[in-house]
């Protein structure tokens, strides 16, 4: 990664800022491409694969628009540096062109009896001591503009430095630029490869299909059933408490109030790429299959990752559902979040746990390694990518 360096404080935050997110999709790239490695091991999974590359392609894509922008950035700051150097090259000019009169005048007058002659030729002692001032202030003046010339060169040598790495980073981000744009072509060259190949086998993965979208919506189901028993659970748990100091709806209430203030700022539960995203949408190629509702995120991570608590919470409920593996809610107050397709959990019913708690690892489920978050507003599923941490 190049080390920046713009003329502006203000430009410097967005180049940093840019770098960091080129950073985070070139590592977003890099899981998707493991993940694509691994399913072309397996035929039968060209929806699955059909999906990794569209996510990888939406990753290029602004990866590429960034790149775009640090190179526009990169531009303005060698044309600002380019203009510096031209002010300081015509300082350094006009500096030594009256230097150069300066001592051309000096050397004429060097024979120190002329000196002499002109201070003794005053017609009075006040006379006398203007001459022997401007003298005075002649050799000062050479030495002031003998030292700003050397301070106006070292600006120069600066300035030229920093315009030689201006352009040195230019250039890298143009041949990446030219790389990323050849990745995105043989991408989209993969992508239209495995869409011919759903439409030629349509009966096959549609199958495949139907059964991903049943193991979907009994997700859908069971989440929404555990969210309703645990909501009247703790209802009837509230009945006969109000009289006490501290009631279990306070607690209960002062946690939703924690969890709510914290929306946009809540930590990922993993590290990794977004594959599906929250609600309903079309079929990627058979344009008049409506997929089900999806309520939370899916994201590819490394194999072995680890789910971590997103907020301090309760474990309300460990379950297992088919395509989803072992599943586990959190209620924070009013709110839950499910960690879902992990192989094994390091957490218990009825435990505490608190944000950053290592909730469970993630499973390798049909050579994919994926792991699907939800977090929910009672009985109303909620856009993760709203809540957390952008």
């Amino acid at each position: 990664m190049c080390v920046c360096l713009p003329a502006m404080g203000q430009k410097k935050t967005s180049m940093k800022t840019l770098e960091s997110q080129r950073a985070q999709l070139e590592k977003e790239i890099a899981t998707l491409n493991r993940q694509l490695a691994q399913n072309s091991k397996n035929s039968s999974e060209a929806m699955s694969s059909l999906t990794l590359v569209r996510s990888k392609i939406s990753a290029r894509e602004k990866l590429i628009a960034g790149c775009d922008q640090t190179l526009r950035m990169l531009n303005d700051s060698i044309r600002t540096c380019q203009g510096e150097i031209d002010r300081l090259q015509a300082r350094y000019d006009t500096l030594s062109l009256y230097y150069g009169r300066l001592i051309r005048g000096s050397y004429k007058n060097r024979d120190s009896r002329l000196w002499y002659m002109y201070l003794l030729s005053s017609e009075s002692l006040g006379q006398g001591l203007r001459r022997f001032g401007y003298l005075r202030n002649l050799s000062n003046e050479m030495s002031e503009q003998a030292v700003k010339i050397r301070e106006t060169q070292a600006e120069l040598e600066v300035e030229r430095e920093r315009l030689s790495i201006l352009k040195e980073q230019a250039e890298e981000m143009r041949q990446k630029i030219v790389q990323e744009r050849s990745s995105l072509k043989s991408e989209e060259a993969e992508h239209n490869r495995l869409v011919e190949k759903l439409n030629k086998d349509r009966k096959k993965y549609q199958q495949q299909l139907q059964e991903k979208n049943k193991q979907k919506e009994a997700l859908n189901r069971k989440i929404a059933e555990l969210i309703r028993q645990q909501q009247q659970q703790a209802s009837k748990g509230n009945k006969g408490k109000t009289g006490s100091k501290t009631t279990s709806t306070e607690i209960d209430t002062k946690l939703s109030n924690e969890f709510a203030s914290n929306k946009g700022r809540l930590p990922w539960p993993v590290e990794g790429a977004i594959i599906e995203r929250f609600g309903k949408h079309k079929h990627p190629v058979y344009q008049n299959v409506d997929l089900p509702q999806n309520n939370g995120v899916t994201l590819a991570v490394k194999r072995g990752t680890q789910a971590k608590a997103v907020f301090n919470g309760t474990v309300t409920q460990i379950v297992v559902l088919p395509g989803y593996n072992q599943c586990v809610l959190v209620s924070h107050g009013a709110y839950f979040t499910l960690y879902s397709k992990l192989k094994s959990v390091a957490v218990k019913v009825g435990q505490k746990v608190t944000t950053g708690q290592v909730v469970g690892t993630v499973d390798t489920i049909g050579g994919e390694d994926q792991f699907h978050f939800e977090l929910w507003n009672g009985s109303t599923p909620q856009n993760p990518e709203n809540w957390l941490r952008q």
